[in-house]
């Protein structure tokens, strides 16, 4: 089995710190043989600049996914055209800056990422993320049928919407954007591993990783302010797949929820849910 360990959102120096400090020890744990991170809220919680990318691949993250934050830091737009393994939503017009899709060797064969962003409630509007997504697959499964798609979306619908469309056709489409971990890990009929949000990288206690008391009194009074990224202890959430490499097919989904570098003497909790799909094609 290909083993694809997908991190939620990176949220600022607690969050990319964690995250390097981590990686080690979940290769270790896990087997994994392909990583893959959404680091658009990696520096001081909007954005990503050149410098985080390089120590997050340095401490061997394959790919990094972004979203709507992704042009939020000025050397970043450069940085795109050098870097493949740094991608930008597929759905910017032709022409944008980098790339959002990109296939890479591993072990066990190659591996194919595709960041797309949704529409609903989002800033900017770009294309329509069904058709831009639909032909990066096509083109993509040319070289390799294990897909990972990062769909960066505000509604739980559209994101659904899209892993349904997809089904079959990839072997996973996680969802990013929201901060919030979802319990809906599933396998979908065609064979495709869907979650609708990773989740975050971050500070604990705090409001999607910022601190509390200034976005709380910015509900209250509607007056400007500046939301610091928050402090104390880090969770790393997101999901571990195992994919059958010679099919694509998604065999396994695991919410991951493990603890920040200040945490990692305490033993890691037994995953939440563990959905598995039959053990052979007879079976199913």
């Amino acid at each position: 089995m290909l083993t694809i360990l997908f991190l939620g959102d990176v949220v600022g120096e607690p969050g990319r710190n964690a995250v390097i400090a981590r990686l080690p020890q979940l290769k270790e744990q896990h087997g994994m043989d392909f990583t893959i991170v959404n680091g658009e809220n990696a520096a001081g919680g909007r954005g990503i600049t050149g410098k985080i990318t390089i120590e997050l691949l340095r401490a061997g993250v394959s790919v990094i996914t972004t979203g709507d934050h992704v042009w939020d830091q000025k050397d970043v737009v450069a940085f795109l055209n050098l870097e493949p393994r740094l991608l930008r939503p597929v759905n910017y017009p032709a022409g944008a800056p980098g790339g959002g899709s990109i296939v890479l060797e591993t072990a066990k064969g190659k591996v194919g990422v595709i960041n797309v962003q949704c529409r609903t409630f989002m800033q900017p509007i770009l294309e329509n993320p069904f058709h831009a997504v639909e032909a990066a697959v096509t083109k993509m499964r040319e070289e390799t049928k294990n897909i990972v798609v990062d769909v960066h979306g505000e509604t739980t619908s559209e994101k659904i919407a899209l892993g349904r469309f997809l089904d079959g056709k990839v072997s996973a489409v996680i969802g990013t954007h929201t901060h919030v971990q979802t319990a809906d890990e599933q396998i979908f009929p065609g064979g495709t591993a869907f979650m609708c949000d990773a989740g975050m990288c971050g500070p604990v206690n705090s409001i999607l990783g910022r601190a509390i008391e200034p976005i709380m009194n910015r509900f209250i009074s509607n007056l400007p302010a500046s939301f610091p990224v928050a402090a104390g202890e880090v969770r790393l959430r997101g999901a571990l797949i195992k994919i059958d490499e010679s099919t694509g097919r998604a065999w396994r989904i695991l919410r991951v929820d493990a603890a920040g570098p200040a945490q990692t003497l305490a033993p890691e909790p037994e995953p939440k849910i563990d959905i598995e799909q039959p053990s052979s094609p007879e079976q199913t």
